[in-house]
């Protein structure tokens, strides 16, 4: 697919001239006479670079790139001056322009400013598209996942973040929330503003109204100066509430009016102020429960509850603790200078078997303490370097695993119910027949005959 130029110009063989020069660069060129006819093909199709004369009627070209910046800021914007305004193209250059050239125009410096751009933007689209396909094979932005429901939450955060909806992100503590808010912020249009997170379960009723709307000076003890809220800080930004399902009722109505209207005061004061914020929240709690319990109000969960994302806990996402694993040893590796080269198969694999009520967090923590304790003798994470509690509870894992609860009615006979554990103990080792016998406490010839005498595959 071609790249397009614009080239602007009030002057018929000022713009025929620019084509002549550009036309066998495999370019796709469009004419315009002026500003407003420009913004109109910007506005029709994607252009990747526009080259405009500073002065031209109807829309200049300083009015033309304030105008191109708005409505598609990727494009680049090449400003043609006279030596007379110079002046007014380097002003150009603080307001975003890419560059200016100066009439009467060099061939050889249009060409070679043309070629930069193009070969920028290649580089910029190969990036995107790098970094989309690990997206789609590692994770999503800091987020690493690739089971499958973290891609069905991948989708959601793309299809969330270009909307204004407000968003509710659940989940058990350790799962990321955050992170996903933080996603949310990136890939929406408010990503050049601020991304203002505030724990709302850290924060007593009081402090929370004053540390969100702000306060005049003197409107409590110890308020010497007047102090703007998250609020006012988020403007044209995202407000992340976390632990939403921890503020008051009283706080929860002055929230809702605030999402309600987007106008609130701060605390002492008179003046109403103005919040253009998006609003995302998360709670590790069921809200749904709260409301039902009275702790929660109702209007408020359903304000809040546009688009809802419920994050998996890691122990439902298994094949997702190796890529998290590594990633977390090369990230604690470079921090503690350590020479782990990777994780054992076996320390793995006791990974892979924990619950992890903590989650993505607690496993983090682990692999950090892991790094930290290695000696310089240690060229990999093997089980010795795990923590202890770790290692315990695999072992307490494996033991209940191998265990599991097996119904039998009173007056089954000893042959049937020989024959059911057996079964149960084979499907919960995966087949494993050594594994099998030495958890039945049998030898494996014992157990060969069982099978065939009771026909197990």
């Amino acid at each position: 697919m071609k790249r397009k130029v614009l080239i602007v110009d009030d002057e018929k063989n000022t713009r025929e001239g620019l084509r002549l020069v550009l036309q066998d660069r495999a370019l796709e060129i469009r004419l315009a006479a002026d500003g407003e006819e420009a913004l109109q093909v910007v506005r029709a199709e994607p252009v990747d670079l526009v080259l405009a004369d500073l002065k031209m009627p109807r829309l200049n070209g300083l009015q033309l790139l304030q105008r191109v910046k708005q409505e598609s800021p990727e494009t680049a914007v090449i400003i043609i001056t006279g030596h007379g305004t110079i002046a007014s193209a380097r002003d150009a250059l603080k307001q975003g322009a890419y560059d200016y050239l100066t009439k009467p125009v060099d061939i050889d410096e249009l060409a070679m400013l043309v070629d930069r751009v193009m070969i920028e933007k290649n580089l910029r689209d190969e990036n995107r598209s790098m970094r989309e396909a690990l997206d789609r094979t590692f994770g999503f932005e800091s987020i690493i996942g690739r089971s499958a429901p973290m891609q069905q939450i991948f989708q959601q955060v793309r299809q969330a973040a270009p909307t204004r909806a407000t968003v509710l992100i659940e989940g058990e503590s350790g799962t990321g929330k955050e992170l996903i808010a933080r996603a949310v912020h990136q890939h929406s249009d408010r990503r050049t503003h601020p991304f203002v997170p505030v724990n709302c379960g850290a924060l007593a009723p009081t402090l929370l109204e004053s540390e969100l709307f702000g306060h005049e000076r003197g409107a409590f003890t110890h308020a010497v100066r007047q102090k703007p809220g998250r609020f006012e800080l988020a403007d044209s930004g995202t407000l992340f509430l976390d632990e939403i399902s921890e503020t008051s009722l009283d706080f929860q109505v002055k929230l809702l009016r605030v999402l309600e209207t987007g106008r609130f005061e701060r605390v002492g004061g008179a003046e109403m102020l103005h919040a253009n914020v998006r609003i995302l929240a998360a709670t590790n709690k069921d809200l749904e429960a709260r409301v039902a319990a009275g702790r929660f109000r109702e209007d408020l969960f359903y304000r809040l509850n546009v688009i809802r994302i419920v994050l998996p806990p890691l122990r439902e996402r298994v094949e997702d603790i190796p890529l998290l694993a590594e990633a977390f040893l090369k990230e604690f590796c470079q921090a503690h200078r350590k020479r782990l080269g990777r994780i054992t198969p076996a320390a793995m694999a006791m990974l892979q078997r924990q619950r992890w009520p903590g989650n993505v967090r607690q496993l983090r923590n682990v692999l950090e303490s892991a790094v930290v304790m290695s000696t310089d003798q240690d060229s990999e994470l093997g089980p010795a370097q795990l923590p202890a509690v770790i290692r315990q509870e695999a072992e307490n894992g494996e033991t209940a695993a191998a265990a599991p609860e097996v119904r039998i009615r009173i007056g089954t006979c000893v042959r049937d119910a020989e024959r059911e554990l057996i079964r149960a103990t084979l499907a919960q080792t995966g087949g494993n027949r050594a594994k099998t016998a030495r958890l039945l406490g049998v030898g494996r010839k014992t157990l060969y005959r069982k099978l065939d005498e009771y026909q197990i595959q």
